[in-house]
């Protein structure tokens, strides 16, 4: 960085540090005054503190360049097995072969392009706020039910979402394989970022131009480890989730060119929701499960966290350069753990302490990552506290309810699955929890809004609105 480069900063850090204390409570946005620190970081690297998000000086001065002046719900609920009412079935841990059987789906439409644009029953936190990023990107997403928007509905599993009233507030009031009474997380993102919703990647209608806008492979059911959510069979484990990716990227090789296909990959936002399955459908699944024999707690989160650093290290591999982690999210406050664990609806404390182990363990690790890869590739997306805020103080968030779902049977409608026989609410805007485990629409778009412009505490190092200003300049 030149001398006159660090004078104009030094310049800028004088006239605005009298303001920090008083802004600090802002969120991030690009219209908002910046707050500036400098700090030497151990490497000796330049870095920049923008309004409490670490940026790299390059970075930085990219963004200066462009500103004018959040499977967890099990879907079929595992409180079948964890009352001994599950038949054996064999588990391995294996790296899956692509010889999933595919089932014959005629009568749903998964792919997402029924999705509205807006929606007049669930608006941001911010009314005035546009649901429209700085640029179209490629989007591609990766996990479990909270971001898996129909992959399931073509294969033969039991985790499926793909009856009513799942979508029940959807353009067209059907299921389209979501785990949401409408839209989900990544839905919500591509409004944001300006794109239609990605197609899910085992959809025949992925192709030609579509193949432009990116993918969603992620599947509900599946966990960090291969045996996660065996009891579901027939999903897209994430070494087959990788596997697709690859053959993804020589499907866009043969329509637009090997080297273009390679920009696009590396200009794409990536999206991964992974690690509370590996609690609820495996560590917790039923009494003295195997891995709770082999393992204590604390063992067993730090693999998880090693298992997932595998993950990433292979994203990055294939070429993503932009990845939002998610983390667990609160686990032991879902219906379903309060229906099976408290009569007045306590969380669950043994998922709530796996939780509390699991975030900071997976933020550590990311942050190792950026330094090693010299960038701010990983971003993670505190989902914890981004729903434990509305888990605590609901009505704070105009929600009636955080402890019941708004589709289920028994005990704050916890046990087994949405379905046509459930109970159903009549205003989803008033549940934090659409089914035992899975948001709302509407509580998916406050997560959305703290990915787009949370501050530290909820997006380290940066916020999506902040990469979004960097990355336009790119």
């Amino acid at each position: 960085m030149s001398q006159s480069g660090l004078s104009d900063l030094g310049f800028m850090c004088g006239v605005v540090c009298y303001l920090r204390h008083v802004l600090s409570h802002l969120q991030f946005g690009l219209n908002n005054i910046i707050v500036i620190d400098l700090t030497l970081l151990h490497s000796s690297r330049l870095s920049l503190t923008v309004a409490g998000m670490n940026l790299l000086v390059e970075d930085y001065l990219s963004l200066l360049s462009s500103i004018s002046v959040l499977q967890l719900f099990m879907f079929f609920y595992v409180s079948l097995v964890k009352n001994g009412l599950c038949f054996a079935v064999g588990a391995s841990t294996a790296e899956p072969n692509k010889t999933h059987v595919v089932a014959n789906v005629t009568h749903v439409e998964p792919n997402g392009t029924h999705v509205a644009a807006s929606r007049t029953h669930a608006t941001p936190i911010d009314p005035n706020a546009s649901p429209k990023g700085n640029q179209v990107r490629p989007f591609f997403v990766f996990g479990d039910s909270l971001v898996d928007n129909g992959n399931n509905n073509f294969l033969i599993t039991t985790a499926k979402a793909n009856k009513p009233p799942y979508g029940i507030d959807s353009l067209t009031h059907q299921p389209t394989g979501r785990f949401s009474n409408g839209l989900n997380i990544p839905d919500v993102i591509s409004e944001y970022i300006g794109s239609e919703p990605t197609l899910p990647y085992l959809s025949p209608e992925l192709k030609g131009e579509k193949l432009l806008v990116g993918a969603n492979f992620a599947s509900a059911g599946v966990g960090i480890l291969n045996d996660t959510g065996f009891q579901f069979v027939n999903i897209l484990r994430m070494p087959l989730q990788l596997e697709y990716f690859k053959e993804y990227q020589q499907r866009l090789s043969n329509k637009i060119g090997e080297k273009r296909a390679k920009e696009l990959v590396n200009q794409a936002l990536v999206l991964i929701s992974l690690g509370g399955n590996d609690f609820v459908n495996n560590y917790f699944l039923y009494p003295f499960s195997v891995r709770s024999q082999e393992a204590s707690l604390s063992d067993y989160v730090r693999y998880l966290i090693s298992e997932y650093r595998k993950i990433l290290v292979k994203l990055y591999e294939l070429g993503a350069r932009r990845v939002i982690v998610m983390g667990s999210g609160p686990l032991g406050c879902a219906p379903a753990e309060r229906a099976q664990h408290s009569v007045t609806g306590d969380c669950a404390t043994d998922l709530q302490a796996a939780s509390a182990l699991f975030e900071p363990q997976l933020t550590e690790m990311i942050n190792h990552l950026n330094t090693e890869y010299h960038g701010n590739v990983f971003i993670a997306a505190n989902t914890q506290l981004m729903h434990h805020d509305m888990i605590s103080d609901p009505q704070a968030y105009g929600f009636v309810t955080s402890k019941t779902a708004c589709c289920g049977i028994g005990p704050f409608n916890g046990l087994f699955t949405c379905s046509p026989l459930a109970n159903l609410c009549p205003n989803r805007d008033e549940y934090v929890f659409w089914d035992a485990y899975h948001p709302t629409e509407r509580a998916s778009r406050l997560i959305v809004q703290q990915i787009m412009n949370g501050t530290h505490n909820y997006m380290k190092p940066m916020n999506l609105s902040v990469i979004m200003s960097i990355d336009s300049n790119m």
